[in-house]
């Protein structure tokens, strides 16, 4: 449940960073022309991912818990986001590599 909320903040985050006008993009797949080109689209998935990670972390944990850890998770993944997009460090191979690996740990210790 919270490799699932930590993917879909990551998803969230990432469609916002993309109708920034200041960041340095890069479109190395075909998705992000698109975000490119419909801001306001963009922006309302990425808002209704935030709001859907919210909820699922409020289900996973309490009210404030759960809030506390969404916005250490938000902070912390937008924090890398913005480092590593520009550098070019960021694709769909990774990232599933990477959700493949901490579900498996967490599957694994729960």
């Amino acid at each position: 449940m919270i490799t699932i909320a930590s993917l879909i903040v990551f998803l969230a985050f990432y469609t916002l960073y993309y109708t920034s006008k200041r960041a340095t993009l890069s479109y190395d797949l075909g998705f992000e022309k698109w975000m490119q080109k419909n801001p306001r689209q963009t922006k309302l998935t990425g808002l209704g991912l935030l709001l859907l990670a919210y909820t699922t972390w409020l289900f996973a944990h309490a009210l404030c818990c759960g809030t506390l850890l969404f916005f250490i998770q938000l902070m912390t993944i937008g924090s890398l986001i913005i480092i590593l997009a520009p550098l070019k460090k960021v694709n769909i191979k990774i990232v599933f590599l990477l959700f493949v690996i901490v579900a498996l740990l967490e599957f694994y210790y729960n």
